[in-house]
């Protein structure tokens, strides 16, 4: 069945461009029937995990909020529960059919070569149609690289047969992700390439003459393919002057509207509806997301969504320093501070939950 899961959150990542609604309920369906059907053939024996417990009680607490009163929008509130279903139902799927070491190394590599394909697909659509594939935004294609560079440098480093095709992958990744010219996630995958290694150094994973093989290769495959792909696009954009000025206005909206509700929030996936009458400018166009994920579930969750996320970051942070891999995923959580990589797009969401899920496989 884990095979089945994985053409799932494949088909939802590459249809996040089709507007109509039947996709993402078709995407959100699915993954409810597959966890449904595991439950069904597991007896109906559940052994929760304290993630899927969390995961849960968000999904809950939106229900909560439009049973209250609490939320803006009861209409918006009930489909973002339904995405916190979704992300439950991925990371519970994943968590359980990954179980098996072999099985899930499998899995890993094919996201891993999913995780290039789509990339190499990106770069060719952006120069000859101008965009990203399936990916309406820079930074949130860059989310969906970081944990398959984190799978790549992590392969590059355990992998002593092979190495230079790992390197290469995660040169190829990187450069991708420059060219799309998302800075925040350019400067965020450009770190993860210098202290993946380092960090395995440091804990022993590594001798210092591999540690140097992997930097020197690395090094020049990077600048190799980054100057194949481009790499003017994130030079003019880092020469931008205050580029993160509207990102600290919206930081500032977001505070202000948690002080307001800091415990029931304004309902999930209403921020947008509860902002203009926080905005602190009005340049006529229309802001979607806080910028800013973290401040965004504080503001739509309360305190109680934002100390679900930073429960399940914290419940995660000692298996991805253990299996190196999921430091890529631990590179989305520090990206979310500035962007929206949970938010907007709920199969992009479903996909890094089920990652999740496979990095709590590895307890």
């Amino acid at each position: 069945m884990i095979w089945i899961v994985g053409v799932v959150l494949a088909a939802g990542i590459l249809m996040m461009r089709v507007e109509s609604r039947w996709a993402l309920t078709a995407f959100e369906t699915a993954l409810v029937t597959l966890a449904a059907v595991a439950i069904v053939r597991q007896r109906f024996v559940l052994r929760v995990h304290p993630i899927g417990g969390l995961l849960a009680a968000a999904v809950l607490w939106g229900l909560a909020q439009v049973a209250m009163g609490a939320t803006v929008d009861p209409q918006r509130t009930l489909e973002s529960s339904l995405g916190w279903a979704a992300n439950c139902a991925a990371f519970s799927l994943a968590l359980r059919l990954a179980g098996d070491r072999a099985r899930r190394q499998k899995f890993l590599t094919a996201q891993l070569i999913f995780g290039l394909l789509v990339a190499i697909g990106a770069v060719i659509a952006l120069f000859t149609i101008g965009s990203l594939g399936p990916f309406v935004y820079r930074n949130q294609f860059a989310a969906f690289i970081e944990p398959a560079l984190g799978l790549a440098i992590a392969a590059a480093i355990r992998d002593r047969r092979r190495p230079l095709l790992w390197v290469f992958i995660a040169a190829a990744l990187f450069a991708s992700v420059v060219a799309s010219g998302s800075r925040a996630g350019s400067i965020i995958c450009l770190a993860m390439l210098i202290a993946m290694p380092l960090f395995a150094y440091f804990r022993g994973v590594i001798s210092a003459r591999s540690l140097i093989r992997v930097a020197v290769l690395g090094a020049a495959s990077a600048l190799a393919l980054v100057a194949v792909a481009g790499w003017q696009t994130i030079w003019d954009r880092l020469q931008e002057p205050n580029p993160y000025s509207v990102r600290a206005d919206l930081n500032r909206s977001s505070l202000a509207m948690i002080r307001d509700r800091p415990i029931e929030g304004f309902g999930l996936g209403t921020w947008s509806s509860a902002y203009p009458r926080y905005a602190l400018f009005d340049d006529g166009n229309f802001v979607n997301q806080a910028h800013n994920d973290w401040a965004q579930w504080a503001v739509e969750g309360g305190l109680p969504l934002f100390l679900v996320m930073l429960g399940v970051v914290a419940m995660l942070a000692p298996a991805a320093v253990r299996s190196l891999w999921g430091i890529g995923l631990m590179a989305v959580f520090v990206h979310a501070m500035v962007d929206y990589p949970f938010e907007q797009r709920p199969a992009l969401a479903a996909y890094l939950f089920a990652m999740m899920g496979v990095l709590a496989a590895e307890e």
